[in-house]
């Protein structure tokens, strides 16, 4: 069902030709490269966090990591992420398939800076076996970001852009 949720809320932007369901699993970023058969940071995965009562997700390249430290001079609070049983609530979707776009109002969407050394990424479709090939900036105005931030480290190694 919630693969047909991203395939819906895509219809509004003329991007639902984007969606791609695999016959394998893309639960992780590693499985989703495999499916795809692109590098690992190209997965745009999305880390659901409590803060307010709801849910930050941040979406951040599939090398990256959360810096505790930067999140919290960020956000004014400790990064605590969601325990399994709340994602699907806080989210709308399943663990394995948050997608950054279509959540409830209680969930706010952040791009991390991680992201943009690609011309595309790929983050979830709303299921286990699927995902949206999208431009940052598609990404970022289809999950209605409210910014970008730079809130995760260990990916800097990797720092030029590439294009394809």
């Amino acid at each position: 069902m919630s693969v047909q949720k991203v395939r819906d809320y895509l219809k509004l932007y003329g991007m639902e030709e984007r969606l791609h369901e695999f016959s394998v699993s893309s639960a992780t970023v590693e499985l989703a490269a495999q499916a795809l058969g692109v590098e690992e940071a190209r997965i745009a995965k999305s880390i659901s966090f409590h803060c307010d009562g709801g849910s930050i997700i941040i979406v951040t390249a599939g090398d990256a990591k959360v810096d505790n430290a930067k999140f919290k001079a960020e956000f004014g609070t400790k990064a605590k992420m969601l325990a399994p049983d709340e994602v699907e609530q806080l989210t709308g979707y399943r663990v394995g398939g948050v997608c950054p776009f279509g959540n409830p109002p209680c969930a706010k969407v952040y791009c991390d800076i991680s992201l943009k050394r690609f011309s595309k990424i790929f983050p979830a479709g709303g299921s286990a076996s699927s995902c949206v090939a999208l431009s940052c900036e598609e990404l970022f105005d289809v999950s209605k970001s409210i910014k970008w931030v730079d809130v995760c480290k260990n990916w800097q190694d990797s720092r030029k852009e590439i294009r394809d």
